[in-house]
């Protein structure tokens, strides 16, 4: 018996020196080491990357004069009146302001507020308004490059800033996180693709900056979804990549070369197929065809159901706009549809958009 304990107390100590930790209580392990391992990676501040952004994150005041008639002492009298709208903008590069296109449109006077509190008046350079977005010229060419994130790296539930002026009061900042992205069929523009964050945006955010938590811009805050005209947890802004690219055939055109079919249509639903038929089919049924357009140089006609584009199925109307537009002037692109319950292929040279068709 003594020789057993002996050798049991050799056997202890053994394992006390290779492995120390076994002593301790397993939910006391975990406890001391989990949250080192959960929560090393969160900052404990995001000044750094509001600082790296901020300076190019401009005030902007926009202001429309008109005129009204009022009597005064039975004489008609045109009296002056000023509209203001208060807006954000990004310097995109020197002496270049990307902001909303609601923000300046119609004005007749743009004043521009720096970080630092300067003030320089805008002009504006070109208009998208089926993205909303314009570009103004200002006077100053001292420019900080503001960081332009991957946008292959954007996820749902990354971490986000929001920079603008709400109200007028002044540079602000909210956080919040990407509640989705690819947001579209929302109805706020012509062309959407936008990332959906709860960060706080309210009236006078709209053409600020959405940036990461390294102080990359992803995008530009542009509308709210509210019943009441503030904030109620769901934001939109628009990709910085989709920004840019306008901006790009802004400062070289003066505005946004698209694709252009020459047709009108409306989605197909449920009591339509039933009618024509065709209870199983997807697409858009063709409402009316642009005389001497691309469409109808193709044999396009009313009534025809527009069903692949390109071998790629077409859900509605938003899937046309999108796939046409996103083609050159000149494209040729294959279309396959429906006519009378008869499947057929035809192809269309596509044309440009008419900027009346705005």
């Amino acid at each position: 018996m003594v020789l057993w304990s002996v050798i049991g107390l050799i056997l202890g100590g053994l394992l006390l020196a290779l492995w120390p930790e076994s002593t301790q209580n397993g939910d006391d392990k975990t406890t001391s080491q989990m949250p080192t391992q959960a929560f090393s990676s969160a900052p404990a501040s995001y000044a750094n990357a509001v600082s790296r952004a901020a300076t190019a994150v401009v005030s902007i005041r926009a202001s429309q004069y008109t005129s009204a008639l009022t009597l005064r002492d039975s004489i008609a009298i045109n009296t002056p009146r000023q509209h203001t709208r208060q807006g954000s903008g990004v310097i995109i590069e020197p002496g270049r302001v990307l902001t909303n296109y609601h923000v300046v449109s119609q004005a007749s006077e743009i004043l521009v507020t720096l970080n630092d509190g300067h003030q320089v008046k805008g002009e504006i350079l070109g208009t998208d308004p089926d993205t909303d977005l314009a570009v103004l010229s200002i006077r100053h060419e001292n420019h900080i490059p503001l960081a332009i994130a991957n946008m292959r790296h954007v996820r749902v539930g990354d971490v986000v800033l929001a920079i603008g002026n709400p109200y007028g009061i002044g540079q602000t900042v909210t956080q919040g996180i990407i509640s989705a992205t690819g947001r579209d069929r929302v109805g706020l523009s012509t062309y959407e693709n936008f990332i959906q964050t709860d960060a706080a945006i309210n009236p006078g955010n709209s053409g600020g900056a959405l940036i990461n938590a390294k102080g990359e811009i992803i995008g530009i805050n542009s509308a709210i979804f509210s019943q009441s005209g503030s904030y109620q947890g769901i934001s939109f802004a628009i990709p910085i990549d989709m920004a840019l690219d306008v901006v790009k055939q802004v400062l070289a055109h003066g505005s946004v070369i698209r694709g252009w079919l020459g047709v009108e249509g409306v989605d197909l639903n449920p009591l339509w197929l039933e009618r024509l038929g065709l209870q199983d089919a997807q697409g858009v049924l063709i409402t009316d065809v642009f005389k001497n357009g691309p469409a109808d140089m193709a044999g396009l006609a009313a009534g025809d159901i527009i069903t692949r584009i390109n071998q790629t199925n077409i859900r509605d109307t938003r899937d046309v706009l999108n796939m046409i537009a996103s083609g050159r002037p000149g494209a040729i692109i294959e279309i396959s549809g429906i006519r009378k319950q008869q499947s057929f292929t035809t192809r269309a040279t596509l044309a440009q958009r008419p900027l009346e068709s705005h």
